[in-house]
C-alpha cells in the first residue's frame, strides 16, 4: 500500500483512515478517526519520484516546530513518527473556517480588517515568542477557533531561531509563496520575525482592498520588484480605507526591515486601538513614491547596505513593550521624575521599543451619583489628558507612545490583565505616593511585582 494513497480503513498510530481530505504538491492530508472517535488530520509528505528535494526537510521542520510549539494559535500535535518507511504526523482538525474563506468578498469593512488582522498578529506574536518564524503566512494558512483565536498551519518553511535551518540547507532558490514573500527572503535571508510582519501587511492589504499589493508574480524578476518599488497605497484603490489602517499596512510593508514594526504585538496593539495610531506620510499617501526611492533601494542592496536578519529572540529584545503605570493624582514630583528617568533609560536601550502609559479609574466611586455617566466620561477624558501631560517631559517620539485609561476597582488586577492581553515585556511603576487612590487600594506596586506575568521595575524615592 503506497503511503501517499492510503485506503479507507487503514490504521496508523491507532488512528483509522476515513478519506483523503486534501492533496497538494508537497503533501497529502487524510481525515482519520482517533480511538475515541474524534476526527483528526493525518499528513504525509510526497517522497516519490519527482518530489522536490526539500520536501522531506520541510516535513521534518514541521514535525519539529509543532512538537515545540504550544498554545491556542497552533494545531495540537497528537502523534508523529514513521510508518512503512514514510514520516507522518497527526494533528488537530481545525474545520473550514479559514481566513481565505472569510476574505473571498474583500474589501472588508475597516473594523473587520482590524479585528481579523489583530487576531492574526496576536498569533504571530505567540509564534515569535516561542522562537519560530513561519515564513509562509497567507490566508489559506490561517484558521479560526470558535472563540476567534487565529491558528497558524503549515510550518514546512518555518525557521527556529535556535536550531539549524534545515529547509535553507536544501534550497536552491528563494523560499515562500511569491505573492507574500518578503524582500529579505528573496535575498536568501531567513529567520527574522519581521519577514512575517511583511506578509501580515500583504494579508491586511488584501483584506482592505480586495487585491494583492504586488500581484501574483510567476517569475523571480516579477517577485523582485517589491525590493525596489512601492505598492499602490490602499486608499487609492479603496477610498473607504481609513488613514490609520493605511498607516498600519504600509508600516508592515516597508522594504527596509528596520523601518517595519518591531514586533507583531505592536501591530496587534495598533489594530486593536486605531484611535491611538499616529498617522504619518504613510497614512496620507495617495501615490506610489517615485523612481528616486527605487534607485536608493537598489543602491542599498547592490552595496550590501541592507541590514541582516535577526532571529526572534534577538529582535524581540530590540522591541520591548513597556507598560508605565501612573497614578495621575500623585503629587510627589520626585517620584514622577524618577519614574520618567527610568522610562527614558529603558527606551534608550532598545531601538524598536513601544511605551504604553496607563492609569486606573474606579467607576464604583461614582455609584449612586445622579450624573454618574457624564461625570465618568469627563473623568476619563481629563485622566487621558493628564497621561499625555505626564509623558511630555520624556521628549520621546509621539508615534511610539500610547495612552490608555483602564477602569476597575482593583488597580493591580487591571494593570496585570492589560499586560497579559497586550504582550507587555516590562511594567514600570512607582512604589510611593500619598494619593487618595493609593490609600484606598493599598500597595499596587507590591502586588504587581509579585504577580505580573513579565518583568517589573519598581521605582522608589528616598
Amino acid at each position: 500500500m503506497a503511503m501517499d494513497n492510503l485506503a479507507p480503513g487503514s490504521e496508523i498510530s491507532g488512528h483509522r483512515v476515513l478519506d483523503k481530505y486534501l492533496e497538494g504538491g508537497m503533501a497529502a492530508l487524510y481525515r482519520v478517526a482517533a480511538p475515541d472517535g474524534e476526527i483528526r488530520l493525518l499528513k504525509l509528505p510526497k517522497l516519490g519520484f519527482g518530489s522536490h528535494s526539500s520536501c522531506f526537510a520541510g516535513f521534518e521542520v514541521e514535525q519539529i516546530s509543532l512538537s515545540r510549539l504550544s498554545g491556542p494559535h497552533v494545531p495540537h500535535l497528537y502523534a508523529s513518527g514513521e510508518h512503512e518507511g514514510s514520516p507522518f504526523l497527526i494533528c488537530e482538525h481545525l474545520g473550514t473556517d479559514s481566513l481565505a474563506a472569510r476574505i473571498e468578498n474583500a474589501p472588508l469593512r475597516p473594523s473587520d480588517t482590524a479585528r481579523l488582522g489583530a487576531a492574526l498578529a496576536v498569533a504571530l506574536s505567540a509564534l515569535h515568542r516561542q522562537g519560530v518564524v513561519h515564513h509562509d503566512l497567507k490566508p489559506s494558512h490561517v484558521f479560526f477557533r470558535p472563540g476567534g483565536e487565529a491558528v497558524l498551519i503549515d510550518f514546512g518553511l518555518a525557521c527556529h531561531g535556535q536550531l539549524p535551518d534545515l529547509v535553507q540547507d536544501e534550497a536552491d532558490k528563494p523560499l515562500g509563496t511569491p505573492a507574500y514573500i518578503s524582500p529579505e527572503q528573496l535575498r536568501g535571508r531567513r529567520c527574522d520575525p519581521r519577514s512575517d510582519i511583511f506578509a501580515l501587511g500583504i494579508v491586511l492589504y488584501a483584506m482592505a482592498t480586495g487585491r494583492l499589493p504586488f500581484g501574483s508574480p510567476t517569475s523571480l524578476a516579477g517577485t523582485s520588484r517589491r525590493m525596489y518599488f512601492d505598492c499602490t497605497p490602499p486608499r487609492r484603490i479603496n477610498p473607504d480605507c481609513p488613514d490609520w489602517l493605511q498607516e498600519i499596512i504600509l508600516h508592515c510593508l516597508e522594504v527596509n526591515v528596520e523601518l517595519r514594526y518591531g514586533s507583531a504585538a505592536q501591530v496587534a496593539n495598533d489594530l486593536a486601538h486605531p484611535e491611538q495610531v499616529v498617522v504619518s506620510d504613510r497614512g496620507e499617501r495617495r501615490h506610489s513614491r517615485g523612481l528616486h526611492v527605487a534607485l536608493r533601494r537598489g543602491w542599498r542592496y547592490l552595496f550590501g547596505l541592507s541590514p541582516g536578519p535577526l532571529p526572534p529572540a534577538a529582535q524581540l529584545t530590540r522591541a520591548p513593550h513597556l507598560l508605565v503605570a501612573i497614578d495621575t493624582a500623585d503629587t510627589d514630583e520626585n517620584l514622577q521624575s524618577a519614574l520618567r528617568r527610568a522610562v527614558k533609560q529603558l527606551a534608550a536601550a532598545a531601538p524598536d521599543w513601544r511605551i504604553t502609559c496607563v492609569t486606573v479609574l474606579d467607576p464604583s466611586l461614582l455609584a449612586g451619583m445622579e450624573d454618574a455617566p457624564e461625570i465618568g466620561r469627563s473623568a476619563h477624558t481629563e485622566t487621558l489628558i493628564a497621561l499625555h501631560h505626564w509623558a511630555q517631559p520624556l521628549e520621546l517620539p509621539v508615534e511610539k507612545l500610547r495612552f490608555h485609561v483602564l477602569e476597575g476597582g482593583d488597580a493591580a488586577a487591571r494593570i496585570m490583565d492589560y499586560a497579559r492581553a497586550h504582550h507587555v515585556d516590562q511594567v514600570v511603576l512607582g512604589a510611593r505616593g500619598s494619593s487618595q487612590l493609593r490609600r484606598l487600594l493599598g500597595s499596587v506596586s507590591a502586588r504587581v511585582a509579585a504577580e505580573a506575568p513579565c518583568t517589573v521595575t519598581v521605582v522608589r524615592t528616598p
